[in-house]
């Protein structure tokens, strides 16, 4: 019961932030298990579930939010709204300059327009709370766009995406055709489509009609297009993840740095290239057969070879989620996870003063991490850097990626909390030199809200 809310709800007295992003991955592909999906749906083909259950979204965004988001006067065509219409084969945007206005926004709709809610996060505490949940389930960011299509029309050419598409059906219904990917460099693209014509498609691996509470997943590739039904408008909202996060993507990190460190430090990589090697090499001798072709073709590949022990994966990993950090969503805390963190700390203004000011944390306070995938330790030239996400924006980048420079002696310490979670553990077991600097460190990731506390600092 309680819909999306009262599931979000139930997670957050999960203790352990894996958990709850299990458990809501799991809420997502039910009654599909999730290692079924994983197997057989995942980047692999599409997925199709009808729950006959019209209120198995309920409360996770409708047509009331999106009214509500337009008359909070933040919203504005072109960063946050997308008015589009496709029709005879043609795309076309509307979008005004300016804020998006109601009167305006709803004649365009009842004129058959197509409306496109870019970053609903950034307009819904509930959107923002299941993406914040979601994202750790993934370890790459997860977004959102909402889609409402009045009845009898479409908004969007079609085409294909650069990320996992997961659409849930909230209100009305859709039209859905999916196609497979038309060539190999099409499977799993770096990035999307352009808009495609219909003579360019072949036919459908997958044609439906969404209705409220289904769910329709397509990997990055497959072709798709939805048209509302003449009877009914559609609101849907499609999560997506995995943007360029492909192996390929680790290797542009990593190739480089591997190249540098073996530049550095192996002579062979500084040797000088074969003088006159321009007569035999390049396009216009690669049919010719001479021994000095194969002689620096093998010294090529001897040297790729070789690369791999130079390459610094784990720090490239880092990188990479460094990266993810800086996209995350800011975690949403529960009601008790409020009051035992610096957000819910009683520092007020009180009788001509301030109040209840000072953190104090001691040997004996018991401290976790808020929340497991909210820090990462990276080492970097400048010194060793907390990246974390508890002061991110929920528009996407809106600020710079958050970190703190830590002493190295603090790295242990970091990694103690990191292998403790969920559990508490006092201040005084930080693997630390002095009780001071445990205290130091405890308070600093505190303040940050990276830190919380098995009991409030403060009673009130």
């Amino acid at each position: 019961g309680g819909g999306v809310v009262g599931l979000l709800r139930r997670l957050g007295r999960l203790e352990d932030s894996r958990q709850r992003a299990a458990e809501l991955f799991r809420w997502l592909v039910a009654p599909v298990a999730p290692g079924e999906f994983l197997g057989r749906h995942w980047e692999q083909r599409p997925l199709l579930v009808r729950r006959g259950d019209p209120g198995y979204y309920a409360g996770l965004f409708s047509t009331a939010d999106f009214d509500a988001a337009l008359r909070g006067g933040e919203v504005h065509f072109g960063t946050h709204l997308d008015v589009t219409s496709y029709a005879e084969g043609v795309r076309e945007t509307h979008n005004p300059s300016g804020r998006a206005l109601p009167a305006v926004v709803w004649d365009f709709y009842q004129n058959g327009c197509s409306l496109r809610l870019l970053n609903p996060q950034a307009f819904s505490p509930t959107v923002w709370h299941f993406l914040s949940v979601l994202q750790e389930r993934f370890g790459s960011m997860a977004g959102a766009n909402t889609y409402l299509t009045p009845p009898g029309t479409q908004g969007f050419a079609p085409h294909y995406d650069d990320i996992e598409a997961f659409v849930l059906q909230l209100e009305g219904k859709k039209h859905w055709r999916v196609y497979s990917p038309r060539t190999d460099a099409e499977v799993l693209p770096q990035f999307s489509s352009a808009n495609l014509t219909q003579a360019e498609l072949g036919e459908p691996v997958l044609e439906t009609v969404l209705e409220a509470g289904d769910l329709l997943y397509f990997p990055r590739g497959f072709i798709h297009q939805g048209d509302c039904l003449p009877d009914a408008h559609s609101l849907h909202i499609t999560v997506s993840s995995y943007q360029r996060n492909s192996w390929g993507a680790l290797l542009e990190k990593l190739l480089p740095a591997a190249l540098q460190m073996a530049l550095e430090e192996d002579v062979e990589y500084r040797r000088g290239l074969p003088i006159g090697y321009l007569d035999y090499m390049g396009v216009a001798n690669s049919d010719a057969v001479d021994d000095r072709r194969t002689t620096f073709m093998e010294k090529v590949r001897s040297l790729m070879k070789k690369l791999i022990d130079y390459a610094p994966i784990d720090a490239a990993v880092d990188q990479r989620a460094k990266a993810f950090l800086h996209d995350c969503l800011p975690p949403v805390l529960m009601q008790r996870e409020k009051a035992q963190s610096v957000y819910g700390f009683p520092a007020r203004w009180q009788d001509g003063g301030p109040r209840d000011v000072d953190i104090l944390i001691t040997k004996d306070t018991e401290v976790r991490l808020l929340r497991h995938g909210i820090v990462r330790l990276c080492n970097e030239e400048a010194g060793v850097m907390l990246y974390y996400t508890t002061e991110n924006s929920r528009v996407y980048h809106k600020e710079e990626p958050k970190f703190i420079e830590i002493d190295p002696e603090y790295t242990d310490c970091v990694e103690f909390l990191l292998s403790s979670y969920p559990n508490h553990v006092s201040v005084d077991t930080l693997p630390c030199e002095t009780l001071e600097n445990k205290i130091s460190l405890a308070t600093l990731l505190f303040e940050k809200g990276i830190l919380t506390t098995r009991k409030p600092l403060v009673q009130v």
